[in-house]
Parts: C-alpha cells; sequence; structure tokens
C-alpha cells in the first residue's frame, strides 16, 4: 500500500508540484524534438538523452505527486514506473526498454548515439501521450 498525504494544504502544494513537473517534461520533450530534428551529423545526443531521462522522469513524478504520493528522491526510472503501476494498471501500456539507465541513477549514464537517444525521445514522447490519453495532462 502506497502512503498518502491526507492534509489539505499539503495536496494542494502535490498537485502544484505536479503541474511544474508535467509543464518541464513536456518543454524538455519539445527541446528534445527539436534537436532531433537537426541534421544528424548536428545533432548532440547526450542533450537529447539527457532531456528524454528528464522528460519521463519529470511526468512519472509529477503523475505520482498528482495521485498523492511522495515519490521520493533518488528513485530510478523503473523504482517511478512500478509507483505508478501500483496507482494504476494501465501503467502496463508504458515502455521504458529504450532507456538502458532504467534501473540506474539518471546521472550515472548517458548514451551517445543518435539511434539510441531516438528511442529515449520515443519512449519519453509516449509517455506523454499516455498521459494526455489518460486526461492526466
Amino acid at each position: 500500500m502506497i502512503p498518502r498525504i491526507r492534509n489539505r494544504f499539503q495536496r494542494h502544494i502535490m498537485k502544484e508540484r505536479a503541474r511544474a513537473l508535467f509543464k518541464e517534461a513536456i518543454k524538455k520533450v519539445g527541446e528534445a524534438n527539436q534537436e532531433l530534428c537537426r541534421p544528424e551529423e548536428d545533432v548532440v545526443s547526450v542533450m537529447v538523452c539527457k532531456k528524454s531521462q528528464r522528460a519521463t522522469e519529470n511526468f512519472l513524478r509529477g503523475y505520482l505527486l498528482e495521485n498523492e504520493v511522495e515519490p521520493g528522491i533518488e528513485k530510478t526510472l523503473d523504482e517511478l514506473l512500478q509507483q505508478c503501476l501500483a496507482i494504476n494498471p494501465n501503467f502496463r501500456k508504458v515502455d521504458l526498454s529504450n532507456f538502458d539507465c532504467r534501473s540506474a541513477k539518471l546521472d550515472s549514464h548517458q548514451c551517445n548515439e543518435v539511434s539510441k537517444v531516438s528511442g529515449c525521445f520515443v519512449n519519453a514522447s509516449n509517455l506523454e501521450n499516455f498521459l494526455r490519453d489518460e486526461k492526466v495532462i
């Protein structure tokens, strides 16, 4: 069972934090997309990698906060996804398999190949679309 915050003020703060995370995640997906639209030889793949990682992390953390769950500080993408699954089984549809870093601290791993980071971007973009379909954002 996931402990939830009950205090009205705390719930309000969590919702505000969730909205800020969603807004930042959407921005990061857009920035990663713009980077990928450049000619392949000009793409800074590490930028796409980090922006896709952060967008995914922010979407998952935002979802947890939106549902009054404090996600914790040192969580991997896999751990955050598992927490989201405990709230909503539809998260089974979310695929993070392109992220080699999904089981590691985000700052400890990065990819440098355009083909690899393109997959990470697709995962982040698909997560955004999933949350839109679920009427979360």
